[in-house]
C-alpha cells in the first residue's frame, strides 16, 4: 500500500476528510484537486477490471443466475439502483432489496443456490449490509461483492471479488469510479443474456405505446 493509499485510509469519517482536503482551500484550488483526483480514480479503476477480469467472472455469474438480488444501503444504495435499473432493462428476475418494499429477511429465508447477490459494501462498511449479505452466501446463493479495498469486512465471502478505487479530494470518498464499474458490469452482463435484445424491444414499444417520454409521445424536443 502507498503512502497516498494509507493516508486516504486513515481518514476515516467525512469530518476528517473534510479537515484535511476542503477546509480553508479556495473553490478554484479545490476544483482543480478535485477534477485532477476523479480523473486517476476513474483510470486506475478502468484498469484494474480490465487486468483482473473481476467484472466479466460477475457478469457470467449474473447472467447465468435465475434470480437477481442487488443490495446496497445507505451512500451505495444509489449504485444499488442504478445497477438495477440498468440490468432489469434487459434481464427478467432483477430485485433490489430496499429494506422498504423487499426487506434482506425476506430474501434470506429464500436464497437458493441458483440466486445471486450483487452488493456494494464501501468504507464505512454499514452492519446491515455485510450481515445480509453474509447470510445471503452461507444460504448458498453466489455473491458479488462491489467494494473498496480488499481487506473489506465483506471481501472474504465473495464469490466474485471487484475492488475499486474510490481515493477522492473532496470530504466524500469518490462516486466516479463506482458508478462507472457498475456500468461496465450491465453492459457485459447484458451482452451476454438471452432475450436481451428482445427485451430491450418490447420496452421500446411499450413506452412509445403508454407515451413514457416526450419524443415517444410526438413532441418535438429543443
Amino acid at each position: 500500500m502507498s503512502g497516498t493509499e494509507e493516508a486516504n485510509n486513515s481518514l476515516q469519517s467525512p469530518r476528517q476528510r473534510f479537515d484535511a482536503r476542503v477546509r480553508r482551500r479556495s473553490a478554484a484550488a479545490l476544483q482543480d484537486r478535485v477534477v485532477a483526483q476523479e480523473v486517476r480514480s476513474l483510470d486506475a479503476a478502468m484498469g484494474s477490471i480490465v487486468g483482473d477480469g473481476s467484472v466479466e467472472r460477475a457478469a457470467a455469474l449474473v447472467v447465468g443466475a435465475r434470480r437477481r438480488f442487488i443490495l446496497g444501503m445507505g451512500k451505495s444504495f444509489a449504485y444499488a439502483c442504478l445497477l438495477a435499473a440498468d440490468l432489469g432493462a434487459s434481464l427478467s428476475n432483477v430485485t433490489t432489496i430496499d429494506g422498504r418494499i423487499v426487506q434482506a429477511i425476506d430474501v434470506l429465508t429464500e436464497v437458493r443456490s441458483s440466486d445471486v447477490l450483487v452488493v456494494f459494501s464501501l468504507r464505512r462498511y454499514r452492519r446491515d449490509t455485510v450481515e445480509a449479505a453474509r447470510q445471503f452466501a452461507a444460504g448458498g446463493g453466489a455473491l458479488v461483492v462491489i467494494t473498496d479495498s480488499e481487506q473489506a469486512p465483506l471481501a472474504a465471502a465473495a464469490d466474485v471479488l471487484i475492488v475499486v478505487q474510490t481515493e477522492s479530494a473532496s470530504y466524500s470518498d469518490s462516486p466516479t469510479a463506482i458508478a462507472a464499474v457498475a456500468h461496465v458490469l450491465a453492459t457485459l452482463t447484458t451482452a451476454s443474456a438471452k432475450g436481451a435484445q428482445r427485451r430491450l424491444g418490447e420496452r421500446d414499444r411499450f413506452s412509445r405505446a403508454l407515451g413514457t417520454y416526450l419524443d415517444d409521445a410526438g413532441t418535438e424536443l429543443p
